[in-house]
């Protein structure tokens, strides 16, 4: 009687589970054409914003003509004529009101300096036609540490440069439109948000859309210096009205005020060293392309720079706390009862956007200095990644994320930051002007004497502004530069040990494993519920392994009680379900049974994890805590694999499994890779291939080079990702072979685990792959760690 009573509460159940389950179905068909519709959306989005994705092979039609090239690059020291007239004034006149006429020597003087440096960059490009600029420079001339100290100088002011530049733009606006004054942290931030689309979208078309506003600032600026000397010139020389004037001090000029003043008026240096760092942004001849433009750069720089100052004297325009140096000028040139008046808004407007275009020079410099990093082993690796548009889009990400995090930190206060600024760029000009002279004195060449002298009488003037920077804005926030310099030196030694500790351990590895004995596999199916994921998951043991495996289930508060017989029903009792005892919580109670079970570098135990999901979410997955906990567990557990089986419930009914083809994702040649070959041959699939998505034929040429050195017998295919995402390539190779309604595919995944935060220095690629299978028809996923923790 009471086992009759229990027979039909199981099969109530039973039969509730069977109506749930045809709900959730049909709730999820309904729902498919829907979340498909928001994929397309997202899709779209992207692509309006960013841009559709281009092929690597057509990086050739992203090189600059000069034309284009010059307001992507030239656009930070044409800039810096809105400010550094300025910053060189507030110095003086903070000292003594009558020292204002000083600022023009002090300007002859650092327009000397930017010819110097013009010149020896100019033979800087030409002979390193490479991104890199000072860095390679000094790595090859000067060794390892003073090429590290010059590019975590360029770094840290690529960053200072378009925080200065955009807070600078928008107090430009701000002078023009005194009522948006309170929201200059937020139009800021606007700013750089926009600046990082426009370049993620691609540098040829950030070039075309900066190259109008870029140019136009320096035709009404030779209008604005031109009418405005010939106003002096005639004795007509209209003095400026200055609200607001910043406090006059009333002591002596002497030289370290003149010393102070220099040092802040150098930032008209800043960006010089930009076309160095990406002159195979060019079109060939790069190198004489990449010169060309430099010398127009420099000569339009300087006779902006001097022209400012020297109206800024003759008219008597002295920083003001509420209106820009260049607004004064401008207002007093162009009356407003002058037909010319217009003009003012003109020059108010292009500055604004000079300014903030500027930082478009950063963001040419910071991504392309990153990947030669991390191909050097010293930066993350993510940083060489292309994006869809065939930028450094990692590179441009943590620009933006840096540079708006010292905008809301300083309240986009120009002031506070410009005492951060040029430290960083002086000290790569000094490093890269003395390897170039090293250079110089190495070759053979022709005239190399006088090319060695004019870049050393480089090396000696940057340094001297360093040295002066340093002296003079050390406490006013300059000692944070000196602090973080010296910080990103260890850091990249840092990195570069991990890469390296990294690169003999996999190739010790590979010796390990070619040594190691036949591998076995012992199989472990663990069991939550009976359900459909649940029958994929035991039609996939019984292939690899027959009915020699284990089943074992965990109960928890909401697991069914009377699993194991309704298990019996689907085996048979081949095998039959083990019921574990959890003391310490599910998770840890599979842990501990694995531990009785011998496992190896050759010994390998599989623990297949079927997961039934209502709907495509992540979130769902997540939800599942004791899967996905037993899932994380697992990858730091030695000798053990993980195999996913997936199953959504919306897929209708799954057909039995009559062919299984196995294939193994390969991203190189190495230890981890001939470990996942292993554990392959324990799975007995037939039709077992070793399969690599390459970006590029190098990239495919160099793998298949690494696999025939190390004797792996494994076939291997070679697939091509045209636009360096692995994704949807690999969903095609797939479907080619679930489009056999018998077939499951089992992709075998070696995965390197680390710890800490070891794990950012790596590209996530197992976890995108995780994440784009899960929900992938007939899919089995399985992941063999291989641990360098």
């Amino acid at each position: 009687m009471a086992s009759s009573q229990v027979c039909g509460s199981l099969a109530s159940e039973h039969k509730d589970r069977q109506a749930t389950t045809l709900i959730d179905r049909n709730a999820e068909e309904a729902q498919a054409p829907l979340l498909a519709e928001r994929r397309e959306r997202l899709d779209s989005l992207k692509r309006v914003v960013v841009g559709p994705p281009r092929a690597t092979g057509d990086i050739g039609e992203t090189l600059l003509s000069k034309t284009l090239a010059l307001p992507i690059f030239a656009s930070d020291p044409l800039s810096s004529v809105a400010y550094a007239t300025e910053a060189a004034l507030a110095v003086l006149i903070a000292a003594s009101l009558g020292s204002a006429h000083l600022v023009l020597p002090v300007s002859l003087a650092i327009a000397a300096v930017l010819a110097i440096v013009v010149l020896s960059y100019v033979q800087t490009v030409q002979a390193y036609e490479t991104s890199g600029g000072a860095y390679v420079v000094a790595k090859e001339n000067l060794g390892t540490l003073p090429s590290l100290v010059a590019a975590a100088a360029l770094l840290v002011d690529y960053v200072l440069t378009v925080a200065v530049s955009v807070t600078a733009g928008v107090f430009a606006l701000t002078s023009a439109v005194p009522s948006l004054a309170s929201h200059q942290v937020g139009l800021s931030l606007f700013f750089i948000l926009l600046l990082t689309v426009v370049n993620l979208r691609g540098v040829r078309e950030s070039g075309i859309l900066f190259a109008v506003p870029t140019y136009a600032f320096v035709v009404v600026m030779f209008t604005l210096i031109g009418t405005g000397v010939g106003k002096c010139a005639a004795g007509a020389c209209p003095q400026a009205h200055v609200p607001d004037p910043l406090v006059a001090g009333a002591g002596t000029v002497g030289v370290l005020v003149l010393l102070r003043a220099f040092s802040s008026g150098a930032a008209a240096l800043t960006g010089v060293e930009a076309i160095s760092n990406g002159v195979n942004a060019f079109k060939p001849p790069q190198g004489r392309n990449a010169a060309k433009t430099l010398l127009v750069m420099g000569a339009i720089a300087i006779f902006l720079f001097l022209g400012v100052s020297y109206l800024a004297v003759h008219m008597h325009a002295p920083p003001s706390g509420s209106v820009s140096v260049i607004s004064e000028i401008a207002r007093t040139t162009f009356p407003t009862s002058s037909w010319t008046s217009f003009l003012y808004y003109a020059v108010q407007g292009l500055t604004f956007a000079i300014l903030v275009l500027a930082a478009n020079t950063s963001y040419q410099g910071f991504p392309r200095l990153g990947a030669v990093l991390a191909r050097d082993r010293f930066f993350p690796r993510q940083f060489i990644n292309l994006g869809d548009r065939l930028v450094y889009s990692n590179g441009i990400v943590v620009l933006s994320g840096l540079a708006a995090f010292l905008v809301w930190i300083f309240h986009a206060n120009v002031l506070a930051l410009i005492h951060l600024y040029v430290i960083g760029v002086f000290t790569a000009f000094t490093l890269s002007q003395a390897g170039m002279v090293r250079y110089w004195l190495r070759r053979r060449d022709r005239g190399r004497r006088r090319k060695a002298l004019i870049n050393g009488f480089g090396a000696v003037a940057t340094f001297v502004v360093a040295i002066l920077v340093i002296q003079t804005k050390f406490l006013a926030g300059a000692w944070a530069v000196t602090v973080a310099i010296p910080v990103l030196v260890l850091a990249f030694y840092g990195v570069n040990r991990h890469y390296r500790r990294v690169e003999r351990r996999l190739r010790a590895g590979a010796a390990a494993v070619s040594a190691a004995p036949p591998a076995t596999n012992e199989v472990v199916l663990y069991v939550e519920s009976t359900d459909a994921a649940l029958n994929e998951a035991l039609a996939y043991a019984r292939k690899i392994s027959g009915d020699r495996f284990r089943a074992i289930h965990a109960p928890g508060p909401r697991t069914d009680p009377g699993i194991r017989p309704r298990f019996r029903e689907l085996t048979d009792l081949r095998p039959d379900l083990e019921v574990l005892v959890p003391e310490d919580g599910r998770a840890e109670a599979v842990i501990e049974y694995l531990w009785a079970l011998p496992r190896g570098e050759s010994n390998f135990v599989t623990v297949i994890i079927p997961e039934l999901f209502r709907r495509r979410s992540l979130l769902a997955a997540l939800s599942r805590r004791t899967e996905f906990s037993l899932k994380v567990r697992l990858l730091r557990e030695p000798g053990v694999v993980i195999s996913d089986v997936p199953v959504l419930s919306g897929n209708g009914k799954q057909k039995p499994t009559k062919r299984v083809v196995c294939r193994i994702l390969v991203s190189g040649a190495h230890a981890a890779s001939m470990r996942a070959v292993n554990y392959a041959g324990t799975l007995g699939v037939e039709d077992t291939t070793a399969v690599f998505f390459a970006f590029d034929s190098e990239e495919a040429d160099r793998l298949r080079e690494e696999w025939s050195s190390l004797g792996i017998s494994l076939p291997l295919e070679i697939e091509e990702a045209h636009f360096r995402d692995i994704g949807d390539p690999l969903i095609r190779y797939l479907r080619g072979i679930t489009a056999d309604p018998d077939a499951v595919a089992v992709v075998v995944m070696p995965e390197l685990i680390f710890s800490g935060p070891q794990r950012l220095l790596h590209n996530q690629k197992a976890l995108y792959i995780k994440r784009l299978l899960l929900f992938e028809p007939r899919v089995i996923l399985t992941s063999v760690p291989y641990r360098l923790d």
